[in-house]
């Protein structure tokens, strides 16, 4: 393992063609973060805006206008849209200015320390157990992120998802599921980061290589056990009784040799009106769920041809394909943290006189950020391409007779959601990892041109 990876020792930070000494006293780390920050926050409002003008198009698209229930919804469409649009301007301010905030007046030290005075007063010496002070300062974090999100959060779900029909939170619920979040981050997610931080402190110059190994690992638990164990603490899981609906679905499982396990309804309804379906499970032990909502808005052809979409991605190995590309995404990610973990430099450039593997972390996020862009923007065009690909591979590719029934159903769906038609072409190629409707359906009629 040592001579597989001992080239890692010797990157000094070439860029093109020029090397570049990342660990020189006074790098203006700090400074990059936050001008980068700033530019892509202006770029983003001017997506934005472009999207926010689009908005107020008094009438539907073309291709969509014939549809009785797209004009009819049209307005209440656009009002939810634009509402959101408001919302998005008001929230993403905020956090800009948190962030800016935070890194200004050196958040970050402040509430390192806070951890480490909190750890002596349980006269544990915070130098020497940094795994608690880390844990310590995730709780400290979480709960301070919580308090200044928790306004916009009320916000969105009781003013904005309530004044269009959507929301079916109550506050008890809603302070329910917060207990439950909290609870869930002290019983997996501080053992797991202290796990890592102790995988990182034991493995050495090639830590990467392990935490990689462990994160997989761990991903690979949770995917089986969130279902069944997770999941149940919001909402509940029932299996989908005996009726056509299922019969149908089992059907086309069979036709297209999915090995479905077992079929669920999960009820959606208590605490959003909006819809959705998906599958999970590895090889041989796959599980199909169905919200209630989704039941309730379309007929069973619509909702089959819904299941054979998703069950398209299963079949052209879309899961798969996304699953190794975040995973050679993680690698890459803790391999360049290992590059960074002792770079004196960054730390200082945010106020910091010792070097935490926790808090380096966090910084190397930063630091990753413009890459991280990058990637994401890409893994939406990769998505929509899957979307495309899914969708008309099971309405006509495999010949299951879904075609009508797909195009009627997404319709039905999106007008039920109140999903917005009109949007800015920039905006959501920049934004959206799903096609908009108009999209989709244009991409079904030429494939129904090509194949007939």
């Amino acid at each position: 393992m040592d001579i597989i990876f001992d080239y890692s020792k010797e990157i000094h930070g070439k860029l093109l063609g020029f090397e570049i000494d990342l660990q020189a006293p006074g790098t203006p780390y700090k400074e990059f973060v936050l001008g980068f920050s700033w530019v892509v926050y202006i770029f983003e409002q001017y997506l934005s805006y472009r999207q926010y003008k689009r908005l107020h198009d008094p009438n539907p698209p073309e291709s969509l206008a014939d549809h009785e229930e797209i004009r009819e919804k049209y307005p209440k469409s656009q009002a939810y849209s634009i509402d959101k649009a408001k919302f998005r301007f008001f929230a993403e301010f905020l956090a800009q200015v948190e962030t800016t905030a935070i890194f200004l007046l050196d958040g970050l030290p402040w509430m390192w320390n806070i951890a480490g005075k909190i750890l002596e007063s349980t006269e544990y010496d915070p130098n020497e157990y940094e795994i608690i002070r880390s844990c310590v300062f995730v709780v400290l974090w979480s709960l301070l992120s919580f308090i200044i999100s928790l306004p916009t959060s009320l916000w969105y779900t009781f003013v904005i998802e309530e004044r269009h029909g959507f929301n079916k939170m109550t506050i008890r619920l809603f302070i329910m599921d917060t207990l439950k979040q909290i609870m869930l981050m002290c019983v997996i997610g501080l053992p797991v980061l202290s796990l890592v931080l102790y995988i990182i402190k034991w493995g050495g110059d090639n830590f990467f290589f392990y935490v990689w190994l462990f994160v997989l690992v761990f991903n690979f638990i949770m995917l089986t056990i969130y279902p069944t164990l997770i999941q149940p603490l919001f909402n509940k899981v029932t299996p989908l009784p005996e009726n056509e609906l299922r019969t149908k679905i089992e059907e086309l499982a069979s036709r297209i040799n999915f090995p479905l396990k077992k079929l669920y309804v999960i009820d959606g309804s208590t605490r959003s009106g909006h819809s959705n379906a998906y599958f999970y499970g590895f090889f041989k032990n796959k599980r199909i769920v169905l919200f209630d909502t989704l039941i309730e808005s379309a007929e069973v052809e619509e909702i089959v041809a819904i299941v054979g979409h998703e069950l398209g991605h299963w079949y052209l190995n879309h899961t798969v394909k996304v699953l190794a590309i975040a995973q050679v995404q993680m690698f890459t990610l803790f391999f360049l943290f290992s590059q960074f973990i002792n770079n004196t430099a960054l730390y200082q450039s945010f106020g910091f006189d010792t070097k935490p593997t926790l808090i380096g972390f966090i910084l190397f996020q930063y630091i990753y950020s413009p890459i991280d862009h990058v990637v994401s923007f890409l893994m939406n065009i990769l998505s929509r391409k899957h979307e495309f690909e899914a969708g008309s591979h099971y309405a006509y590719g495999k010949k299951l007779g879904y075609a009508e029934q797909l195009r009627s159903g997404l319709i039905k769906i999106h007008t039920k959601n109140l999903g917005n038609l009109s949007n800015d072409s920039w905006f959501s190629v920049y934004h959206f990892s799903h096609p908009p409707l108009p999209e989709r359906l244009n991409a079904l009629m030429q494939t129904d041109k090509k194949i007939n």
